[in-house]
């Protein structure tokens, strides 16, 4: 279970900007909080703009966890993938989202703004946030993910 003492970074395009502020102003009244890294509005913007400084801070330990979303996910997942520390995974269900944090050990969280509704992207977010790593033989198997430096 994630620890509301820390922050989380949240970052998205102007497609994913509504759930963003959505998942925020819902999040935080269950006391987490966030560093928010844009987009501020739902003017068209290029989402390596805003994901690449949420990954570079995942990246360098400044956030243990991160939620990104734009229309479709993709394109804000595999951005924040192209950062050495960052596991970013999406999820559409909950089951998905518990189990990227307990067999991938995610630390980041790709959400569909156009395909989930809001309510439903809250109760995904909170299934990742109160979820576990395992460790076990998922350690063995995420150790093998980075590429070696």
């Amino acid at each position: 279970m994630f620890d509301k003492t820390k922050t989380i970074a949240i970052g998205c395009d102007h497609a994913g900007y509504p759930l963003k502020e959505y998942l925020v102003k819902e999040l935080s009244k269950l006391g987490y909080k966030f560093k928010d890294f844009g987009t501020y509005s739902d003017a068209s913007v290029d989402y390596p703009d805003f994901i690449h400084p949420l990954g570079d801070s995942i990246d360098n330990g400044e956030y243990e966890l991160g939620f990104v979303m734009c229309g479709s996910g993709n394109g804000v997942s595999i951005t924040a993938n192209k950062h050495q520390g960052v596991r970013a995974a999406m999820a559409w269900n909950t089951e998905l989202a518990s189990l990227a944090r307990q067999h991938n050990d995610a630390n980041v969280l790709g959400l569909q703004a156009r395909f989930l509704a809001p309510e439903y992207a809250m109760e995904i977010a909170l299934a990742f946030l109160n979820a576990d790593f395992e460790g076990g033989r998922h350690q063995t198997r995420v150790d093998k993910i980075a590429l070696s430096k």
